[in-house]
């Protein structure tokens, strides 16, 4: 085992379970009164990273840009269907009699896992660790590439995936009722990121040209959870106030993610 793989271990360590354990502290004293501004700096951090960071490292390889295109659209239609297949089970297990709707402040309603009893937590979990293991691969990436991008890397993971977690909390602990299990099950799915250090580490060289279509992938499980996920629940009947509120902490996840892409990118 090099000193590169010991370093991939420890920064993927700090960026995917750090991330969690620093959300729940930060939540533990905010998370019954901000839980929409919460959600709305998540939202705000994902599709930031998306778009700011995933997505423009995956265009500027040598990969066409129609292949990429294809991968994230086949990534948004895979998150979908898992959407869809978790609607289907909790509807044929718990009856649909079970699953809610959000009011968009007029007749229309959404169905969406977030809005019943269990929140759809089996859905945003394995969104999480998509995105655990695309951060994983990333990181591992920067550190084969030299250890001050690598630091780098996890810090800006670490920053960007916290308001994530922090969103990721206020849905799962309303639903699955504790604290501690929904702290347990998001650990395990940040600790996915070391798996994607792991595989970064063994596959990424001589297959460098997988890369791309991986930061696509991850980029498409950020764009779903974002759009599909979070931003539904903030979609509500509000004063003017509230809603700028929620544009304001939107906007406030954008400038995080921001900052430290531009961080990274100085080191």
């Amino acid at each position: 085992m090099t000193l590169t793989f010991w370093t991939i271990m420890a920064g993927t360590l700090f960026a995917g379970v750090g991330s969690v354990l620093l959300a729940a502290l930060l939540a533990r004293a905010l998370l019954a009164r901000f839980t929409q501004h919460l959600l709305s700096l998540a939202a705000g951090a994902l599709l930031a990273t998306a778009f700011l960071h995933l997505l423009p490292e995956a265009f500027e390889s040598d990969t066409a840009p129609h292949s990429l295109f294809l991968t994230l659209l086949l990534g948004l239609v895979f998150f979908f269907l898992l959407d869809k297949a978790e609607l289907w089970h909790h509807g044929h297990e718990h009856g649909q009699g079970h699953l809610g709707a959000h009011d968009h402040g007029d007749n229309h309603s959404h169905e969406h896992p977030v809005a019943d009893g269990l929140t759809g937590s089996w859905a945003v979990l394995t969104g999480d660790s998509v995105h655990a293991f695309g951060d994983g691969v990333l990181v591992a990436a920067a550190f084969m590439t030299n250890f001050s991008l690598g630091v780098a890397a996890s810090v800006a993971v670490l920053a960007h995936e916290i308001p994530h977690h922090m969103g990721d909390l206020a849905v799962l602990q309303r639903g699955l009722g504790q604290g501690r299990d929904a702290l347990l099950k998001l650990c395990m799915a940040g600790s996915v990121t070391v798996v994607g250090g792991l595989a970064g580490f063994f596959l990424i060289e001589g297959h460098e040209a997988w890369l791309p279509f991986l930061l696509v992938i991850a980029s498409s499980s950020y764009v779903y959870v974002a759009l599909a996920d979070l931003i539904p629940q903030l979609q509500k009947r509000l004063s003017a106030t509230e809603t700028g509120m929620q544009v304001l902490w939107l906007f406030a996840g954008i400038a995080m993610v921001t900052a430290a892409v531009q961080w990274m990118h100085g080191h």
